[in-house]
C-alpha cells in the first residue's frame, strides 16, 4: 500500500478516535454548564507543551501531567473556595498561558512544535504509529468508563441526591476532569490548542438541541463528533486547509442543521 495512503489512514483513525472520546465527555461538560473547562484545559496544555520544548523533551509527555495537575487544581480550588467554576477555570487559563509564554521566551531557537500544538498538524500525527496507539489507548479508557455513565449522569442532574445515595460525587468529578484533560492533550497536536475546546462543546451542544434524553444526547454527540472529524479531514486534505478549522466548520454546519430541526419541533426519539 502507498505510504501516503497509510499516513492518511492513520490521521483519519486518530481524528475519529479523538472525536469519539472528546464528544463523549463533552456531553457532560455541556450539560453541567462547564463549557469553559475545555478552553481552560487546552490552554493549560499549552503551558505543558512550552515546558516540554524548553526542557528539550517530547512536549506530549510533559503536557500530559501538567494538564492533569491543572484539572485536579481546578476541582480542588472549586471545593475549597466560594469562587464560581468559570472564575477558577479562568485563573488557571491565565496562569498556564503566562507560564507558557515565559517558557517559550527562554527557548533560544524557533520551535515548530509550538506552532504545531497551537494550530494542529496533519503530517505531524500521520508520520508514525505512536499517535495512533495513544489514541487507541484513550478510546479504550473511554470505553472502560461506560459503566460510570449512569453515575456521572445522576450527579450531573442531581448532585445532592447522588451524594445522599452514597455516590462519591467529588471523586467521580476528579476522574471525569482528569479524563477530559488527557483527551485534550492527546487531541492538541492534531487539531490545535486554539480550536480544541470546540471538539468538546459543539457536538454535544448540537446533540442537545434535538435529544429527548441525556442518553440520546450522549449517543448523538459521539456520532456527530466522529463523522464531523471524518468529513472535516477529507475537506482539509482536498482543499489544503488547516485540519482543526475544517472540522470545526463542519461541526458548526451540523449545529446549524440541528438548530433548524429544533425550531421545527423535531426531537429524537419522538416522545410518545
Amino acid at each position: 500500500m502507498d505510504n501516503m495512503v497509510l499516513i492518511f489512514i492513520r490521521i483519519v483513525a486518530c481524528g475519529m478516535l479523538i472525536g469519539f472520546s472528546a464528544s463523549y465527555y463533552g456531553a457532560f461538560v455541556v450539560q453541567r454548564g462547564m463549557s469553559f473547562l475545555g478552553n481552560g484545559l487546552a490552554h493549560a496544555a499549552f503551558g505543558g507543551v512550552a515546558l516540554g520544548i524548553l526542557l528539550g523533551s517530547e512536549p506530549l509527555w510533559v503536557a500530559l501531567p501538567f494538564t492533569v495537575l491543572a484539572a485536579i487544581g481546578i476541582n480542588w480550588l472549586k471545593e475549597h473556595t466560594r469562587l464560581a467554576a468559570d472564575s477558577v477555570i479562568g485563573l488557571f487559563f491565565a496562569l498556564s498561558m503566562a507560564m507558557g509564554i515565559i517558557f517559550l521566551s527562554r527557548v533560544q531557537t524557533y520551535s515548530q512544535d509550538a506552532m504545531t500544538y497551537l494550530f494542529g498538524s496533519l503530517l505531524s500525527v500521520g508520520m508514525t504509529n505512536m499517535e495512533l496507539y495513544i489514541c487507541l489507548a484513550l478510546t479504550a479508557i473511554t470505553i472502560c468508563t461506560f459503566p460510570l455513565w449512569p453515575r456521572w449522569a445522576y450527579s450531573t442532574f442531581d448532585r445532592e441526591s447522588a451524594r445522599i445515595d452514597g455516590q462519591h460525587v467529588r471523586r467521580e468529578d476528579y476522574l471525569l476532569s482528569i479524563l477530559i484533560a488527557v483527551t485534550v492533550v492527546v487531541a492538541a497536536k492534531l487539531v490545535g490548542i486554539v480550536l480544541l475546546s470546540a471538539f468538546l462543546v459543539i457536538p454535544a451542544a448540537a446533540a442537545r438541541l434535538i435529544s429527548a434524553s441525556f442518553a440520546m444526547m450522549t449517543t448523538l454527540s459521539v456520532v456527530i463528533g466522529v463523522f464531523s472529524v471524518a468529513i472535516g479531514f477529507a475537506l482539509s486534505y482536498q482543499a489544503d486547509m488547516p485540519t482543526g478549522a475544517c472540522v470545526v466548520m463542519t461541526q458548526i454546519l451540523v449545529f446549524a442543521l440541528m438548530f433548524a430541526m429544533n425550531k421545527r419541533g423535531i426531537r429524537w426519539p419522538k416522545e410518545m
